[in-house]
């Protein structure tokens, strides 16, 4: 538990909010339409509250956002690649991954020992080779512990 609170304020520490993670927000759907794509409603949850200590207080994804992100669809679009991913920061909702290899924001998926989600891909702005952020939400669904950098295959849908 310490290890976790230590990981959470550290990423706070390190992590700040800009203008564009705001209108990805809106590019993604702030509204919950739990009929909506599954695209479209990973990155809907709200902010966890100031006071959260623990992994399930800053995950605020619903169990809709959840079951969305877990209904994938196998589908034969070759990936963009592989990367290596750490925690992003607990205080950034939503199921997503920050990483260089997108250059606009757009839905896609990732897979990690044969687990398969959906997830918003946000663009890091690192070179190519750079490492990626994932959100709390997304390495809960893939079964990845909070303190591993996990290798991941990224796909962009359609």
């Amino acid at each position: 538990m310490r290890l976790i609170l230590t990981l959470a304020l550290i990423a706070l520490s390190a992590c700040s909010s800009t203008a564009f993670d705001r209108k990805l927000d809106g590019l993604f759907g702030i509204e919950r339409d739990t009929d909506a794509a599954p695209e479209m409603i990973v990155a809907a949850a709200p902010p966890p509250p100031a006071s959260a200590t623990t992994v399930e207080e800053f995950d605020t994804t619903s169990p809709a956002e959840r079951a969305a992100a877990t209904a994938t669809e196998t589908d034969t679009n070759a990936p963009l690649g592989t990367t290596i991913a750490a925690l992003g920061s607990p205080t950034e909702p939503g199921i997503w991954l920050k990483t260089p290899l997108v250059a606009t924001a757009t839905a896609g998926r990732v897979t990690y020992q044969g687990k398969t989600i959906n997830i918003a891909l946000r663009p890091s702005g690192g070179a190519a080779g750079s490492g990626s952020q994932i959100s709390l939400a997304a390495m809960r669904l893939l079964g990845v512990p909070l303190t591993a950098l996990p290798e991941l295959t990224v796909f962009a849908d359609g």
